[in-house]
């Protein structure tokens, strides 16, 4: 009987998060990620994990597998997964927890936290991809680049005295007690892929069994960034890289080890800032909020250029909803450029517990300049809220599913005498027509994030003239 060959389960059918086309990945073809994503999300399913799996990223070229794996997932700072998952793995000892980190990251920033988390034991999977290379940030030198090897940042190639020797991390790790099982494999041809495979598999069933820890080296190609083809960078993997870094198995004891205590640490911080003699200041908060029904969970995106206050607005209104008693987040976004540049902002309040910061489809999507626009318009939800700046965007919106509300911000705020207050003037708009936070709260939480204060006034009046826009026009 034939077998359909389909995507597994705990891979996303359609990458909704990534942006333009949401049915292909953004790895570069003969990159070995998209293979090794296919083989995790295969054995997650066949193991049937997938309900308390999750997959830590730090950066690096897999920092946004939260796009396509329909697990939990938590992204991390450069080099610091290890530490999270130790975390994570802690407080949810039933979690499949997974590490899944590059060279320039785990070999590099990361190397103490790896060294740390494995020389625990901490019963974790960690899937280390090794291309010799930075390849997210352009190419650089990486611990693992080859000796002659030219990067962006060794031209003429590495030099033992300039940058020592290539690490072998499963080498350096298999030399600690802890760890359990430590493999290093490559993809290459079909014959090695199922070695990777096998070495996926009997990693994750470690930790489903409590064995401890487990680290599954994989070699990869880099086409982009070794400047060569598919075909020829699988080859130049073949001849160079695994010389350097020999396939086999450096440490099993998967048999020998007994099942690790599962049960979940209890802590408390009762009377932590007494044992740390930290003094506990008092704020009061004005909680006065009416609750409009169609707007008691905001998701929110606000987008614009780089200098409109953009990250501050979105700031200004999580620490509103914070005092006015909601669970709140706020998720910052920006270009390289900063001002001038595009920025935009996730902004969640709810009276529930909130599960990730990431707003995907906003109900409430602020947009201060025409590219956020026409780049957000979409992807508002039917029935949500559209506010936008008419003094700099002349071009209406299309959408007839949507409540659009128009505001010539800019224009109010030069009138106040500063235009960077119409950031403020969209805060007012915002909280008269959904009542969500009443005015009151916003005006106590302006010092909090008003670091100028003398400038609270002049950006008090910002959201009353905003919000009279709004009650005049009703």
């Amino acid at each position: 009987m034939a077998k359909a060959l389909i995507k597994a389960d705990s891979f996303y059918k359609i990458y909704e998060r990534k942006d333009g086309i949401k049915d292909v990945t953004h790895y570069c073809p003969g990159c070995g990620h998209g293979v090794l994503h296919k083989l995790i999300a295969e054995a997650i399913d066949d193991f049937g994990v997938r309900e308390r799996s999750i997959m830590i990223s730090p950066v690096g070229c897999s920092v946004f597998a939260y796009y396509y794996f329909r697990m939990g997932n938590i992204q991390a700072a450069h080099g610091r997964a290890p530490a999270v998952a130790t975390g994570i793995k802690r407080v949810y000892p039933n979690g499949i927890v997974i590490s899944y980190q590059g060279d320039g990251d785990l070999a590099a920033i990361g190397g103490n936290n790896i060294l740390q988390a494995a020389n625990r034991g901490e019963n974790i999977t960690v899937f280390f991809v090794n291309n010799a290379i930075y390849g997210m940030t352009g190419g650089q030198m990486a611990p693992t680049t080859l000796i002659g090897q030219k990067t962006t940042t060794t031209p003429y190639g590495r030099n033992v005295k300039n940058e020592g020797f290539p690490v072998r991390v499963c080498e350096l790790i298999a030399t600690l007690d802890a760890p359990v099982y430590i493999e290093r494999v490559a993809l290459t041809d079909a014959k090695n892929t199922s070695k990777v495979r096998r070495a996926v598999r009997k990693a994750l069933k470690n930790q489903i069994e409590n064995k401890g820890f487990s680290l599954v080296e994989v070699l990869s190609a880099c086409p982009s960034n070794w400047k060569m083809t598919p075909v020829q960078a699988k080859q130049w993997l073949v001849d160079n890289m695994i010389k350097q870094f020999p396939l086999g198995v450096f440490k099993d004891k998967t048999e020998e080890s007994e099942k690790k205590d599962t049960e979940k640490q209890s802590f408390t911080v009762n009377g932590l800032w007494e044992k740390l003699n930290i003094p506990i200041e008092e704020k009061k908060y004005s909680k006065s909020i009416k609750i409009d029904k169609d707007f008691k969970d905001v998701k929110l995106k606000i987008a614009g250029f780089g200098g409109q206050g953009i990250l501050l607005l979105g700031l200004g209104m999580a620490q509103a909803a914070m005092q006015a008693g909601y669970s709140v987040s706020w998720l910052p976004s920006y270009g390289p450029e900063m001002r001038g540049g595009t920025a935009n902002c996730h902004v969640n309040f709810s009276n529930e517990r909130i599960g990730s910061p990431l707003v995907s489809t906003p109900n409430v999507l602020i947009a201060m300049n025409l590219p956020s626009l026409e780049k957000f318009e979409n992807a508002i939800e039917a029935g949500g809220l559209l506010i936008y700046d008419t003094s700099l965007i002349t071009k209406k919106p299309v959408r007839t599913d949507i409540i659009v509300l128009g505001i010539p911000a800019t224009q109010i705020a030069d009138n106040l005498g500063n235009t960077r207050t119409a950031n403020m003037v969209i805060m007012g708009a915002f909280i008269a027509y959904t009542s969500v936070l009443s005015k009151q709260t916003v005006i106590d939480a302006l010092p909090f994030f008003i670091k100028r204060k003398n400038l609270i006034p002049l950006n008090e009046k910002a959201i009353v003239k905003g919000m009279d826009f709004v009650l005049s026009s009703k």
